[in-house]
């Protein structure tokens, strides 16, 4: 399974729990967002990897977010994970990601963190957090890199920005709190993927 080049978007469930990861999910999936990131800083973070790759592994791609440490890519594939997310640049993490087969998206706010990382190998760029950068700084890195390297924006990113950063060139987007926040159902998380999955195609369109 590979990130969506139709629909780029990737849900963050950051808090989600065990016991809800596969139903919120199932949510998330129906709306049309195929990639799945539980940040390892949620409660049993591997466990609801594990549960949501048992139940959706083939038609979604699963990982997880806020990985800093060989150990914890390790641990992440042995969950059954194929995609590691970090918030920052470290090319150990991303080479060792990839030689596991995995799809790395490290963390970069600057031009060296993003040719660091791109050198590493990183299957993608996260522009993090975006909202430090916006949309004229993204432009300037945008126009410095590959012309075929995918960025995504990720902090602060939501429905009402997103023309804006397709506009400027942005290839997808990380969907945090606009999406998921501990405690949702599964059916307030589902219509709130919509929407979003809707603004982004609305935008997109317009891009």
């Amino acid at each position: 399974m590979t990130l969506s080049k139709t629909l780029p978007l990737i849900g963050i469930l950051r808090g989600i729990t065990p016991e809800e990861a596969v139903a919120v999910g199932e949510a998330v999936l129906a709306a049309g967002i195929e990639t799945l990131e539980v940040p390892l800083n949620s409660p049993e973070p591997l466990e609801s990897i594990r549960r949501l790759v048992d139940a959706l592994g083939d038609r979604a791609l699963v990982g997880a977010g806020t990985v800093l440490s060989l150990g914890q890519v390790r641990e992440v594939h042995a969950a059954g994970g194929r995609l590691v997310v970090s918030p920052n640049c470290r090319p150990a993490v991303i080479e060792a990601s990839r030689q596991l087969g995995m799809q790395s998206w490290p963390g970069v706010l600057t031009p060296s963190e993003a040719f660091d990382a791109l050198d590493a190998g990183a299957t993608g760029l996260k522009l993090f957090p975006a909202v430090q950068v916006g949309v004229e700084g993204m432009k300037a890195l945008r126009a410095v890199l590959p012309g075929d390297t995918r960025l995504y924006a990720v902090g602060g990113i939501g429905a009402d920005e997103f023309a804006a950063w397709r506009a400027g060139g942005i290839s997808g987007a990380g969907l945090g709190s606009a999406l998921y926040r501990p405690g949702q159902s599964p059916e307030q998380v589902g219509k709130q993927a919509r929407a979003l999955v809707a603004a982004w195609r609305a935008a997109d369109s317009e891009a």
